[in-house]
């Protein structure tokens, strides 16, 4: 990505910029997901688990070695890695996922199953986290100096250091434990029915500290930007003309300040990915969290290479949503660079 002015009177251009700016993404995207899946298959090879005992289990001492051996080879784990990848992405091209040694079910079962969970999850903490963040970093930079800016700048830092499944543990020993406001984990309670009021119930305070999680980050930077637009200079003429400092702040200097902070937003999705995992485990939320600690734990290489598959995907997607918006919002960014 570059910086420079466009020529005035090419409104077609910047389309056919932005058409060109995915299609080169989605290019460098196959290339960089091929190389996560091989590496998922190598680091799972240099595993100290054996899938053979997982999938055993407790079984694994009463089976003899011939067994052992049998099974082994009709799993395929007597192949070379290079040969396992092959297999399984043979598989994946033609629509094959394979079967979840650790889940004992088709892939594609598993992620219908959970995959919903985490999406609901992930996108209701990022919308948590970026009005609270619109919200508390504009007031703060509008009522710099004052307690409010004081209170949450200083909260913003000492967030900063604190990982998600801390404040997940926070958040059940204050919220549910405490003061029985809320749900301690799950998704409905003990024998009720799967219904929205139970799911919304026990979604608020997964949500919730899903996106104080990542709030610090993004507070801080809106509150920066916009002092910083605040002493542009159309924002110094919008107040020479007279206009209300609401008006000036929200139609003014917002805005110029809303350019950074999507790149910022843009480049927090793998925080995001890896903090959706912490607090679904934590909360027990049936998302894909717990597949992946299985997955990983069994060297379950179908399971553990589309999940990681998924987690790369949405983290190339969000950098490359955060750059089209930019290019979008702001017409001195080019996306030729």
């Amino acid at each position: 990505m570059s910086v420079r002015l466009w020529p005035a009177g090419r409104p077609g251009r910047r389309s056919e910029a932005v058409l060109w700016l995915v299609l080169r993404r989605l290019a460098m995207a196959v290339p960089v997901l091929l190389l996560v899946s091989f590496g998922v298959f190598l680091l799972a090879a240099a595993s100290p688990f054996d899938p053979i005992h997982q999938y055993y289990g407790v079984q694994i001492f009463n089976a003899s070695s011939a067994d052992v051996a049998r099974v082994r080879a009709e799993l395929g784990l007597d192949q070379p890695v290079p040969l396992r990848f092959w297999d399984w992405f043979s598989g994946l091209v033609t629509g094959d996922l394979g079967v979840s040694r650790s889940m004992r079910q088709p892939v594609a079962e598993v992620l219908a199953e959970r995959l919903p969970w985490t999406l609901l999850l992930t996108a209701s903490g990022l919308v948590f986290a970026v009005v609270l963040s619109l919200v508390a970093g504009t007031v703060t930079a509008w009522r710099q100096g004052g307690w409010f800016d004081r209170t949450i700048t200083a909260l913003g830092h000492a967030l900063e250091g604190i990982p998600p499944f801390v404040l997940a543990l926070l958040a059940i020993a204050l919220f549910s434990l405490g003061l029985g406001w809320l749900p301690v984990a799950g998704l409905t309670d003990a024998g009720s029915d799967l219904g929205a009021g139970q799911v919304i119930e026990h979604l608020l305070l997964p949500t919730a500290v899903l996106g104080v999680s990542q709030a610090p980050w993004l507070v801080l930077h809106v509150r920066q930007s916009l002092l910083a637009a605040l002493t542009e200079d159309h924002v110094a003429g919008a107040r020479a003309r007279g206009l209300r400092e609401r008006v000036v702040v929200l139609r003014h200097a917002l805005p110029t300040a809303l350019l950074p902070f999507v790149a910022v937003l843009g480049a927090r999705v793998p925080e995001l990915v890896t903090g959706a995992v912490l607090v679904e485990e934590v909360f027990s939320w049936p998302g894909v969290a717990s597949a992946v600690v299985t997955a990983a734990e069994a060297a379950d290489y179908p399971l553990l290479a589309v999940l990681t598959l998924l987690a790369t995907t949405a983290v190339l997607l969000g950098s490359l949503l955060a750059d089209v918006a930019a290019v979008l919002l702001d017409p001195r960014v080019s996306a030729d660079g």
